[in-house]
């Protein structure tokens, strides 16, 4: 199957799992999971840094797969500040050449971090994944990705 093809059938499977559910945390968690398992060959991390409501433009870590993550993460530091401050997509073959790159884990060579919104367009998290390959995200998994966060948290 086509990396296009693995992504359409971990979204219908997400979605399956998640019809009804109304939890944030609930979501975050199963997207995680499902994700994490479905592409195990190339996502090391995988998981959600949740916007603080409690701290002004402060990140903070959700619902993750993988080893230890950062736990604060202010906006605009790093690949996932980045993605919260721009509201863009990050997609970084070399996470050792991003400027500020925060390094939780030293394994990690390549990231993609996709902003997440609620229903009403407000940025709630961000979905950051991980992998110890250089380059292993393109613009399939930022497409497939940018979906399905608009189908699980947008909709």
């Amino acid at each position: 199957m086509s990396k296009e093809q693995d992504y359409q059938l971990v979204e219908s499977q997400i979605l399956a799992v998640l019809e009804g559910e109304t939890n944030l945390t609930a979501k975050m968690a199963t997207v995680a999971c499902l994700l994490s398992d479905a592409f195990p060959d190339t996502y090391f991390w995988t998981g959600f840094y949740v916007v603080d409501p409690e701290k002004d433009r402060e990140l903070i870590v959700g619902p993750y797969q993988g080893t230890l993550g950062c736990l604060r993460i202010p906006f605009g530091k790093g690949v996932c500040g980045a993605a919260a401050e721009t509201g863009e997509t990050q997609l970084v073959e070399d996470v050792h050449a991003f400027p500020g790159h925060i390094a939780c884990d030293s394994r990690s060579n390549s990231e993609i971090v996709v902003p997440v919104r609620d229903v009403e367009g407000k940025l709630i998290a961000v979905l950051d994944v991980d992998s110890t390959e250089f380059g292993a995200f393109d613009k399939t998994d930022q497409d497939c990705l940018e979906r399905l966060m608009g189908k699980v948290f947008g909709e």
